[in-house]
């Protein structure tokens, strides 16, 4: 059996986890999220824990078994804790903002990146360096702020860009020169 798989997942209060053929529906404070789940995989909820089962010990049973149940895991924690990344932003005049529903940042670009707030995703500015992007969706938070990241990326001389907060930059030298030379 699969370690990961075999866990049962508990159901925090106020949250509400329904299983209706293979799509499960996690309802909770912070959202809904629900997600297919592949029909080899049988989903149960029992009292408050839901429980992950597979038929057989065929290679793609195994696969799914763990992987099914870290997505339900996951919905469970994201609609009664949330997910968040934190963003910082290095190098001089690069700061950002918030105006509206809009993400306006200054990268050193002869123009203001733009990046427009998504269903189920909230951006807090607290300071101009600092971006924390918050919401119910693990997938969906991780792929915005890869995304923001993407709009200048840290580079690896100065180390000037966007990068996540837990990241560090393997920096690199710069030019050796013409020493010794004549």
């Amino acid at each position: 059996m699969s370690r990961i798989g075999r866990k049962p997942i508990e159901i925090p209060a106020g949250v509400e986890v329904k299983v209706d053929g293979t799509l499960v529906t996690v309802k909770g404070p912070k959202g809904t999220l629900s997600q297919e789940i592949k029909p080899l995989i049988s989903v149960k909820v029992e009292g408050n824990q839901v429980i992950v089962e597979r038929p057989d010990d065929e290679a793609q049973s195994r696969a799914l078994h763990g992987l099914s149940r870290t997505l339900i895991a996951n919905m469970v924690e994201g609609v009664s804790k949330g997910y968040s990344k934190e963003l910082q932003i290095n190098g001089v005049g690069y700061r950002a903002a918030k105006q509206g529903k809009k993400l306006v940042l200054t990268l050193g670009y002869s123009h203001l990146v733009e990046v427009e707030e998504i269903d189920g995703i909230t951006i807090d500015v607290p300071d101009t360096n600092k971006i924390i992007i918050s919401g119910a969706d693990k997938q969906l938070v991780g792929q915005f702020a890869s995304e923001v990241r993407g709009k200048r990326p840290p580079e690896p001389y100065k180390g000037k860009g966007i990068k996540y907060a837990t990241e560090t930059i393997r920096r690199k030298e710069g030019k050796a020169g013409a020493k010794g030379a004549k």
